[in-house]
């Protein structure tokens, strides 16, 4: 074997140790990656009392201005059961304004969560597929209902418990 080899392979035993010491140490000064349940226990207040402002586009209709839409998150729970989670939400776009419970599933990548329904029925508004990632006050996603879909993107923040209450 050449040298070089057996300078790279002597280079990359010395290194390992020192790399997992840095990781050790970055997780104790929580520099690190948080754990699942420091991510749900984050994710629970961040999603409560939180309106989500923002607009949504038609696809097939890219001439027209994005429209705009509210959804005010009054509490965000996580359930025992995989990655279920009841989300009580008033929604509010075009001349809808209805406020449900809704259990969705909500994915990780990595440190972020992705909101995922398929086919989910919401009373008053009919049934939705979406994909919507949350990410340091801002969403974005795409959904779609029966033959119409589209993208959708804001901002969230937190609001006052008596603006999250349902008229």
């Amino acid at each position: 074997m050449s040298r070089r080899f057996w300078t790279g392979a002597i280079a990359l035993v010395c290194c390992c140790p020192v790399f997992s010491i840095a990781q050790e140490q970055a997780k104790k000064d929580g520099v690190g990656t948080p754990s699942r349940e420091e991510l749900i226990k984050k994710l629970e207040e961040d999603l409560t009392n939180v309106k989500l402002t923002g607009r949504f586009t038609v696809t097939g209709r890219e001439d027209r201005e994005a429209k705009p839409e509210e959804y005010t998150i009054s509490s965000a729970i996580k359930l025992p059961e995989g990655d279920m989670w009841l989300i009580k939400a008033r929604i509010k776009y075009g001349d809808k304004d209805t406020t449900v419970p809704m259990p969705l599933e909500i994915k990780w990548a990595g440190d972020t969560p992705i909101i995922t329904l398929t086919n989910l029925a919401i009373p008053g508004l009919g049934t939705f597929t979406s994909r919507v990632v949350l990410y340091e006050n801002r969403y974005a996603g795409t959904w779609q209902h029966g033959k119409v879909g589209g993208h959708l993107f804001g901002k969230f923040e937190k609001v006052t418990e008596e603006k999250t209450e349902a008229k």
